[in-house]
């Protein structure tokens, strides 16, 4: 139980010991709840000696004389009242208060409104500290899967520190824009999702917001749904002392298996003989049959890799005064061992009240510092089906027959095959990239995230505060081919040059300021009528700086990567030698917006609230530059009429909203990149330079300012009911939502003459509907046993209603009536059984070996994006023992794996390998539903659903067991709490799937790097 009070426990728990007190005895004992001593209260001991508050451990001494009654409270628990009798020690076990529970559960609203779980009229969830807190994931958002109806969280790369997380919340809301939720931290938007120098650990929730009710409060940005996190904080405690917490785990990380079923050895080597290609088509069948060498270059390339991670955690609180800061640290080893991330955080959040609490203020602060070694093919997709320069290709389509390790250096690779990279070769290269110093590419990040708050109560009913935040990021990368390198070597060779090798240094700086005044009332008429209203001005200013140089020629003698030692000097003689480039570039953005918010609540049966919002953007000329945007919701309290006297429910609301939010990031930023920064300059005209005819040197007009684009306009309904049943033991909401976008950011086409072809205009509509499902129900809380399931799911139809122009040739399309992003591809069918030819269905549903690549395309009802996503688990604990599982699940989602297709085509006999389906090729004796390995037509996939596959998972996303100390256990030891744990993260994987993992949102599998197996152990203590 002590995992739904923490936060209560840190905020508002209050232990009070009332007895009716006579000269008597000491009597001690030891107040716990379900878990363990309740650590931290602040105790008021009535009628004791000295009649003051006392720090909390669990532990009380009090006087009272036999016959007293003692009466133990405090929130979220059932008052118990014990009469002493003979003993001088009373134990209490204190249980839990499902019903007052309820009542006091508060649900962020933006901007630092909250309202308790009855009044609240949001499509809001919830997730608290314990789900976040000790996982092994570099980032939060990969924690959240599965925990929250409505959101669709994937990671399109495992690799350690990576920023290719995806969450998409009720369906893709803009074609074009950037379809990222905003992430609010301690009520300040930041810049960009960015998440990885954040630390989970520090987070005591993290709420997401759905709804236009929820959302509309952040106009311009809040289009896409809102996370907003609150950090840890201590509370105000006038004998509170100090007190630390210290967390560990260290764990192992490996790479989840595939399932294309490659050759060995001599499956490989038969093959070419069969074909008559590679080295096997040189071998005897004796020969292939005593081939001793079988090299898995998945254990080659792959690793087992080390997590660990530390947090120390010190809190201390006055009266007046509070303040948490926290260290950590996190490293994580990639499975790739050329790949790692670490991390080190501080944060410091302090708060402070006046004595008669009119004026409050705090400071939030984090700092943060991180590295990250990672792949070229990380940010570089051009090498994604290349084994010269991508393991995760490499691993699966190297050519097992080859002996691994028998090149030391890139020079003795050169001397062996020079630049021939037929069969082996390629592999081979592969491995010398991996050789430690051989590429370079490593990345660190310098943030400072901070805030800072004061409100002041003018009136009892009337507060004035003011908040503003800084979110600074600094990007430092190195990314070389090193001069021992075998690339750098090569190419050194053929140029005719003395040195080979490049460095590439880039930074990235970018700052983000944000200020919100707000001017608060609030009162209560008549004890039956509450009005709350607020008026609000919010400003955001963006700065970007990049650098960029790059540096030909590196001298292997003095070069050390980053350190700008071993540059050759540029030689005028031969000016395409050792030529040095850089590039710069500067960006400036903001917006400005001023909004108002309304509130009304009868008696806690009805309430009703609106929100207006004015927003301005830099980004659209003066005309188009302001949007209005919206929202209006109500709720009904059903369960308090009287009607509703001595029903099964202890809750049950209906609660209904309408609004609109607006989206200007007319194109989508990369991963973790402000967006605010795309199409900077799309209002105006722009030059540009370079060749033109007959290749002379020129300028033309690059861009044509663009005077009509505006807003992007998200309409959104929502209709939900929240209950809750059998003295609230089963807990749940529904919603259903209707969610369309208008003046939809897409391309016009334009006259040739202005010597462009397209422009981005305000065309077209999409729109997206949907269900979402949460429950929570407590199955048994019998004799300290507690076992409660919970599970969540969403079903979103997401439609084309008008575009301009769909492409109907293209493999992916948007057209009106349609998918969002639906797959549109030849019918793929089997195989001719008289010649092993590939058969399709034409327009006609005849079969055919030589469709048509455009007409006889047809939809095909599926897309990249999941229809049905969700998660569900169970907690469960025992006399100390606890033992929780969480499972994510995604389902009707289908992407074209193209790792199969390479690994089917036998254009690449004899150069890589390829699955031991083609074993089973069809031939005349043998006429299987394979293609045979001579068909004539095998060019055709690329256009048909062949190699469409049903990209749905069902994933045990993390599972934990462990132990809590008795008190007993730690009686006369520093520690007030102890916890021992052991977890699994993505262990389990259940998918159709066939590579290593189904999660990514591309839709291609280009071999992407995938989320890695981990199994850790830890410990927490306090004291």
């Amino acid at each position: 139980m002590r995992s739904k009070f923490k936060w209560k426990l840190a905020f508002v728990l209050m232990l009070i010991v009332q007895f009716s007190f006579s000269q008597g005895k000491t009597i001690t004992g030891v107040v716990t709840d379900e878990v363990g001593p309740v650590v931290g209260a602040n105790v008021v001991v009535k009628g004791t000696k000295n009649g003051t508050n006392t720090d909390f451990d669990g532990k009380f001494i009090i006087n009272a004389s036999q016959g007293d009654v003692l009466e133990f409270s405090y929130l979220g628990m059932k008052t118990q009242s014990v009469t002493v009798g003979t003993s001088s020690t009373i134990n209490v076990a204190m249980k839990a208060d499902v019903v007052n529970v309820a009542e006091v559960v508060l649900v962020a609203e933006g901007y630092d409104r909250t309202r308790t779980k009855a009044q609240s009229m949001v499509a809001a969830t919830t997730i608290d500290a314990e789900v976040l807190q000790n996982r092994p994931n570099a980032s939060f958002m990969s924690s959240l899967q599965g925990s929250t109806p409505g959101a669709s969280i994937a990671s399109s790369s495992g690799s350690p520190g990576s920023s290719k997380l995806d969450a998409i919340v009720r369906g893709i809301s803009s074609l074009s824009g950037s379809t990222d939720p905003l992430i609010v931290i301690d009520g300040v938007p930041i810049a960009g999702n960015q998440f990885r120098n954040l630390n989970q650990n520090d987070f005591e929730s993290v709420t997401l917001l759905r709804d236009a009710a929820a959302t509309s409060i952040y106009g311009n940005k809040g289009a896409n749904g809102v996370f907003v996190i609150k950090t840890k904080s201590a509370s105000f405690n006038a004998g509170g002392g100090v007190k630390f917490a210290y967390d560990a785990i260290t764990g192992i990380n490996s790479i989840p298996e595939n399932k294309y079923g490659m050759m060995n050895a001599k499956q490989a080597l038969t093959l070419e003989k069969t074909y008559g290609q590679g080295l096997g088509s040189t071998l005897t069948d004796a020969e292939i049959a005593a081939w001793n060498i079988d090299t898995d270059w998945r254990d080659e390339f792959f690793r087992i890799g080390l997590t660990q991670q530390h947090n120390l955690a010190v809190s201390s609180s006055s009266a007046n005064t509070s303040n948490y800061t926290s260290l950590g640290y996190f490293n994580q080893d990639g499975m790739v061992p050329t790949t790692d991330f670490q991390r080190f955080t501080l944060r410091n959040n302090l708060s402070g009240k006046s004595t008669n609490e009119k004026f409050n203020y705090g400071v939030n602060t984090t700092v943060g510092y991180s590295k990250r070694n990672q792949l070229n093919q990380e940010t570089n997709s051009g090498v994604n089906n290349n084994t010269i320069q991508n393991p995760l290709h490499g691993s699966v389509m190297g050519l097992p027959y080859s002996e691994a390790g028998i090149y030391n250096t890139g020079q003795e690779l050169v001397d062996a095959i020079g630049t021939n990279f037929a069969g082996s070769n390629d592999t081979y290269v592969l491995a010398d990239i991996l050789r430690e110093g051989s590429l370079p590419s490593y990345f660190t990040e310098s943030n400072l995230l901070a805030s800072a708050f004061a409100n002041y109560k003018i009136t009892k009913d009337i507060t004035l505060g003011n908040k503003f935040g800084v979110d600074y990021k600094q990007n430092d990368g190195v990314f070389a081919r090193a001069p021992q390198s075998y690339l750098a070597i090569v190419v050194k060779n053929i140029r005719g040059e003395e040195f080979g090798g490049f460095e590439d240094m880039s930074t990235v700086k970018d700052f983000t300021f944000t200020n919100i005044m707000n001017l608060n009332y609030s009162k209560v008429y008549k004890d039956v009528h509450t009005l709350d209203a607020g008026v609000y001005f919010e400003y955001v200013k963006s700065h970007r700086k990049t650098k960029f140089q790059r540096q030909n020629g590196l001298n292997p003698l003095t070069y050390v990567p980053g350190a700008g030692t071993g540059y050759v000097a540029f030689n005028p003689a031969n000016p395409n030698s050792f030529l040095p480039s850089l590039s710069a570039s500067e960006i400036n953005a903001g917006t400005l917006s001023y909004f108002a918010t309304l509130d009304y609540d009868y008696n806690e049966r009805f309430g009703f609230s609106g929100v207006v919002r004015r927003d301005a953007t830099y980004r659209f000329v003066d005309d188009k530059k302001w949007g209005t945007f919206w929202s209006a919701s109500g709720r009904w309290n059903i369960d308090k009429e009287s009607f509703m006297e001595g029903s099964a429910f202890n809750m049950l609301k209906l609660r209904a909203s309408i609004g609109t939010q607006g989206n200007q990031n007319i194109i989508a930023s990369a991963s973790g990149v402000n967006p605010l920064f795309t199409a900077n300059d799309i209002v105006r005209d722009l030059i540009g330079s370079g060749n033109g005819y007959n290749n002379q040197q020129g300028v033309f007009v690059s861009q044509i300012a663009n005077t009509t684009l505006q807003w992007e306009e998200i309409n959104q309904t929502n209709v939900g009911i929240d209950f809750e049943v059998l003295n609230s033991r089963l807990r749940g909401n529904v919603d259903v939502y209707d969610k369309s976008t208008s003046r939809l950011f897409s391309s016009d086409n334009t006259s040739a003459a202005t010597s462009l072809f397209s422009q981005v205009a305000n065309n077209g509509e999409i729109s997206n509907r949907g269900i979402e499902l949460s429950l929570k129900y407590k199955l048994f809380n019998v004799d300290g046993f507690n076992f409660n399931v919970f599970a969540n799911g969403a079903y979103n139809k997401s439609k084309v209603v008008d575009v301009v122009d769909a492409d109907l040739s293209q493999n992916l399309v948007n057209s009106n009536g349609q998918m969002i992003y639906e797959w549109n591809l030849i019918p793929y069918v089997g195989v001719n059984q008289n010649n092993g030819n590939l058969l399709y269905l034409d327009a006609n549903d005849q079969l055919t070996e030589t469709p048509d690549q455009v007409a006889d395309r047809r939809f095909t009802g599926k897309s990249i994006i999941p229809v049905y996503t969700g998660g569900f688990g169970f907690n469960s604990s025992y006399k100390g023992f606890f033992a929780d599982a969480l499972f994510s699940w995604a389902y009707d989602v289908w992407r074209i794996d193209n790792q199969l297709r390479w690994a089917y085509d036998v254009n690449q006999i004899g150069d890589d390998n390829l699955s031991s389906d083609l074993l089973n090729a069809w031939t005349a004796e043998n006429p299987t539903n394979f293609p045979s390995l001579t068909a004539s037509n095998t060019s055709l996939d690329a256009d048909s659903d062949r190699y469409l596959k049903d990209a749905s998972f069902l994933r045990l996303k993390n599972v934990s067991v462990g132990y809590n100390f008795p008190a007993s256990f730690l009686k006369g030891t520093f520690m007030s709490s102890l916890r021992v744990y052991a977890q699994a993260e993505n262990m389990l994987t259940w998918t159709k799937w066939r590579g290593f993992d189904p999660e990514a949102r591309t839709a291609l599998s280009v071999t992407n790097y995938p989320n890695p197996k981990t199994v850790s152990f830890g410990a927490s203590v306090q004291f």
